[in-house]
């Protein structure tokens, strides 16, 4: 999948690949708040494959990895948000919050659409304020926590068997 626009600059990490078979992972990551000094991780079975300390702009994220037989979990992971980040009116309401996005999610140029939010698992604290609970994502990480997809490689028949 390739973004034309300038706005997604292509953001690339590796996994220690050398003569294999790779699966191709994109996705948009966004912010409601620049200024707010959100930070990112991809981690694929519990080793990062793309970090960034400070969401600053659209970003297209790639990341490629080998298409071995066998069973993963892909992490989307959201730190350093804290009660600032977010403007409550004195009826509790909220007026303001910075919080990522997550779309165009796709695996080997396959875009995933509504599969990828019926797979995926959000597993946040509401910022500290609640013990751990998981919810149903629907592409805004709005909570310190991680949003959980489990696939298996080869993607074509996890692709098959979830489509």
């Amino acid at each position: 999948m390739k973004t034309t626009d300038p706005r997604w600059p292509r953001s690339t990490q590796w996994l220690s690949l050398t003569d294999m078979n790779t699966t191709s992972i994109t996705f948009d990551l966004d912010s409601t708040d620049y200024t707010a000094r959100l930070a990112f991780e991809v981690l694929l079975n519990d080793t990062v494959v793309f970090a960034t300390e400070h969401v600053t702009q659209p970003t297209a994220v790639e990341i490629n990895i080998a298409d071995d037989e066998g069973e993963h979990e892909l992490k989307f992971v959201l730190k350093n948000k804290t009660q600032d980040h977010t403007v409550i009116d004195e009826n509790g309401n909220i007026i303001s919050d910075a919080v990522l996005s997550i779309a165009n999610v796709a695996m080997d140029e396959i875009k995933l659409g509504h599969m990828f939010f019926e797979q995926t698992v959000y597993h946040h604290d509401t910022n500290g304020s609640q013990l751990f609970v998981k919810d149903k994502f629907f592409g805004v990480m709005g909570c310190n926590g991680y949003v959980s997809l489990k696939f298996s490689t080869p993607l074509f028949l996890w692709l098959l068997e979830n489509m």
